[in-house]
């Protein structure tokens, strides 16, 4: 390394950083400015898997591994199909992404690559610096997609749910799965005082991706996980089975405010700029949009920390994140009421934060009389 000064560094080359560095690649105002991304690993497995819906085609089409017009959504006593139209379910592992934006940023003459580990992000004056293991380095466009999970645990005052999960990639001896259909989310099974479904995404009649999740506080051993993917699959009467691969998550659900961490000169981006959909733990789809308004953003040359994501969908959130951590044994009936009392496609659009006002109050009067309380208790206890 020449120099140590870059117009622009990224910190971290997982899912935000790489869809920034795509971003401001594919921007030809950005062709100017030198670019550094600095990331500890080689980024070239399927580490991650990433699912979102959306109504219209991109430029991920080619990457896909899967897309799903239908889907269910299961609770005792509730059995819904339904088509996603306008929306496609879509699945995208990380290899692919990884190994073609990769390779296509490193053919741009302004973009500079630095595998080392990140020690320390501070600002200073006017720009911020990032200590390597390989060195300073200096910017004052300096976007950060590490995260610091003590930030969470050493506050109180916004709760913190994690949505933790381990899935198998399996392949069955007969064919017992629909390709074309998504289980959403399936919360008919033991729910040990805690919110916990199976997710099932079928790639063909013989293979499928199950993951056995829970929104709540605390982690469970990974054998319990495989434990409730090994019990529900026997429940349907799959037993013979081969698991291709595995893959382990847990992401932070939380309207924790990251912003406050901002400069002039560093923005955190992706979950550490609170970036996840605080209600539902999706990252994806929520760092596409914020970068989307962050290049326009970017040329009016204005201070990071004036980038702000916040709105009305933040407050609902933090509400239902509120009574979720209150009553998180019945998070299965929240979530089945609103499946229950609403076309699925207002769900959608309402996590996707594309629902007007109107919308939104259906939404709330669709939970029961208790479930209202809950939900009015936080909002008083928030505004009071």
């Amino acid at each position: 390394m020449k120099r140590n000064y870059f117009d622009f560094i990224i910190c971290g080359g997982g899912a935000s950083g790489i869809l920034l560095l795509k971003a401001l690649q594919e921007d030809a105002y950005f062709s100017q400015y030198s670019i550094l991304l600095i990331e500890k690993e080689v980024k070239n497995s399927n580490d991650r898997t990433w699912c979102f819906w959306e109504a219209s085609s991109s430029d991920f089409e080619p990457l896909l591994s899967k897309t799903w017009d239908h889907a269910q959504f299961c609770s005792k006593g509730i059995h819904l199909e339904f088509t996603l139209a306008p929306f496609q379910y879509k699945m995208l592992r990380s290899a692919g992404v990884y190994k073609t934006f990769y390779k296509q940023a490193q053919q741009a003459k302004n973009i500079t690559f630095l595998q080392a580990e990140v020690q320390d992000v501070q600002t200073l004056d006017d720009f911020t610096e990032i200590v390597t293991s390989e060195g300073k380095f200096q910017s004052k466009r300096v976007f950060n997609s590490l995260f610091n999970p003590k930030l969470l645990w050493n506050q109180k005052k916004y709760p913190v749910l994690q949505q933790h999960f381990v899935g198998w990639f399996i392949k069955t001896s007969q064919p017992v799965f629909d390709p074309d259909k998504i289980l959403f989310m399936d919360f008919d099974i033991p729910q040990e005082k805690e919110t916990r479904f199976l997710y099932v995404l079928p790639q063909d009649p013989y293979t499928a991706l199950v993951e056995y999740t829970l929104f709540s506080e605390q982690l469970l051993e990974f054998k319990d996980y495989e434990k409730g993917i090994r019990s529900y699959l026997k429940t349907k009467g799959i037993t013979d089975y081969v698991i291709e691969e595995k893959e382990q998550g847990n992401i932070p659900m939380t309207c924790f405010p990251f912003e406050q961490f901002n400069t002039s000169s560093l923005l955190h981006i992706g979950t550490a700029g609170g970036w996840t959909k605080a209600s539902t733990g999706f990252t994806f789809m929520n760092t596409r949009r914020n970068i989307k308004r962050l290049l326009p953003f970017l040329k009016k040359e204005k201070p990071l920390s004036s980038f702000t994501v916040k709105n009305r969908f933040r407050f609902y959130d933090l509400l239902f994140l509120d009574v979720l951590t209150r009553h998180n044994a019945h998070g299965s009936e929240l979530f089945s009421r609103m499946f229950e009392k609403n076309h699925p496609v207002r769900i959608f659009r309402f996590l996707d934060e594309k629902t007007n006002f109107w919308e939104e109050l259906k939404i709330l009067a669709s939970f029961t009389f208790n479930q209202k309380i809950w939900f009015l208790r936080a909002l008083y206890q928030r505004l009071f």
